[in-house]
C-alpha cells in the first residue's frame, strides 16, 4: 500500500501482522526473483519548511516520501547551502539517514539535525538526534531492520547561496578550485551532475549504463593499524611501484577503492561482454548493470564473482551497498 501522509505511514506500519518492507524510491534496494511475502508500505508522505536558526542557519524540514534530487533542487534554488554535492542521487528523503547517504566530499552524517521515526517496538513516534543514530560509513543503527521506520527529517543548512567546502579533489578540478573553497551552490550541483552522468550515475532510460543500484559495494574501511599490512599484501601483486589509493574515513580509519580494487582484480569496465544479462557498467566498475532482462540471481551472480576475484587476489572483502531483501552473496 501507498502511505500519503505520515499518519498514513503510522497506521499502516502498526496494522502490519505478518513481514513488514517499507519501501521508499526503491533505489538502492535488491529484492529476490521470488518476491516478498509479507506487508510492503510505500512511504509517499510530502512536504517540507524551513526555520530559522539564525546566523545565516536556517533547519529544513522534509517529510520521509519527498524525492531526494528535488529537494536538493529546490534547495539549491532557494539559495541555501549544503546538500548540493548529493545532487543526482536518486530515492526519498527518509532513506538518506538511514544509508547515511554521502557523496563527494559531503555525507548526511555532517548536516543532519535529527529524525522523526516510528518506534516498532513501542509503537510511538520519537524524535532521535543525529547522534543518537550511530552513523556510520553508508550505515546508520536504522540500515538492515525494520524495529524503525523514518518519518521525516531535519538538516541545517546555510543561508546565502554558498556551497559546502569542496574537499573532494574530482569535483574542485571540475569548477576549477582549490579543495576548501566555496562556490555558488548552484555551480557545485552543476559540476556534480556532469560527473555523475558520466559515470552512468543518473538514470537514462535509453542507456543500459545506467540501470543499477548505484555503487554495489561500498569501500573497504580498515584500521591505520591493519593499514600497512593490507596496503604491503596489494602491492605484493600490483608491484611497489603501483599507488594504492588510500583515503582518511575517520579517526583510526581509512578507506581503499573498491573500483580501484575492482579493476585491479582483472574485472574491467563492461565485464564479462555485451551479451551476458548483468554487466559491470561501461562508465563505472561498482556499478552491477542490467541490460535488459537480468534476474536478481543474474546480479548476485556477478556480484559474488567480483566480490570473491577481489579477495582471492587482494585479500580484501567487499561488502554491498544496497539492502538485500530474500537474497544474499
Amino acid at each position: 500500500m501507498s502511505a500519503e501522509s505520515s499518519e498514513d505511514v503510522v497506521e499502516a506500519v502498526r496494522a502490519a501482522k505478518d513481514g513488514l518492507l517499507v519501501l521508499g524510491g526503491g533505489s538502492n534496494l535488491v529484492i529476490a526473483d521470488e518476491g516478498y511475502e509479507g506487508t510492503v508500505v510505500r512511504v509517499a508522505n510530502l512536504g517540507s519548511k524551513i526555520d530559522s536558526l539564525g546566523d545565516g542557519r536556517v533547519a529544513l524540514t522534509v517529510e520521509a516520501g519527498e524525492d531526494w534530487d528535488a529537494v536538493v533542487r529546490q534547495t539549491v534554488e532557494a539559495g541555501l547551502g549544503g546538500l548540493e554535492c548529493l545532487s543526482g542521487i536518486p530515492g526519498s528523503v527518509g532513506a538518506t539517514p538511514v544509508q547515511n547517504v554521502g557523496a563527494y566530499g559531503v555525507e548526511i552524517a555532517q548536516l543532519l539535525i535529527s529524525v522523526d521515526l516510528l518506534d516498532r517496538a513501542s509503537g510511538e513516534v520519537r524524535t532521535l538526534a543525529a547522534d543518537e543514530l550511530a552513523l556510520g560509513y553508508r550505515t546508520s543503527m536504522l540500515k538492515n531492520t525494520d524495529r524503525a521506520v523514518v518519518l521525516r527529517v531535519r538538516f541545517e543548512l546555510a543561508d546565502g547561496g554558498q556551497s559546502a567546502p569542496i574537499r573532494y579533489t574530482e569535483l574542485a578540478r571540475v569548477l576549477g578550485v582549490r579543495q576548501g573553497r566555496q562556490v555558488p551552490a548552484s555551480d557545485a550541483r552543476a559540476a556534480v551532475l556532469e560527473l555523475r552522468r558520466g559515470k552512468g550515475m543518473v538514470l537514462d532510460p535509453d542507456d543500459h549504463d545506467t540501470w543499477s543500484v548505484g555503487s554495489f559495494f561500498t569501500n573497504p574501511v580498515v584500521t591505520d593499524v591493519e593499514l600497512p599490512e593490507v596496503l604491503s599484501r596489494i602491492e605484493s601483486v600490483v608491484g611497489a611501484d603501483t599507488p594504492v589509493p588510500s583515503y582518511p574515513a575517520g579517526v583510526g580509519t581509512a578507506k581503499l577503492s573498491a573500483a580501484w580494487l575492482i579493476e585491479r582484480a582483472g574485472f574491467a569496465k563492461g565485464y564479462p561482454g555485451p551479451d551476458a544479462p548483468v554487466t559491470l557498467s561501461g562508465k563505472h566498475t561498482l556499478a552491477l548493470s542490467n541490460r535488459g532482462g537480468a534476474t536478481t540471481e543474474d546480479v548476485l551472480a556477478l556480484a559474488r564473482e567480483v566480490r570473491d576475484g577481489v579477495v582471492a587476489k587482494f585479500g580484501v572483502t567487499l561488502v554491498p551497498e544496497p539492502v538485500l531483501v530474500g537474497c544474499a552473496l
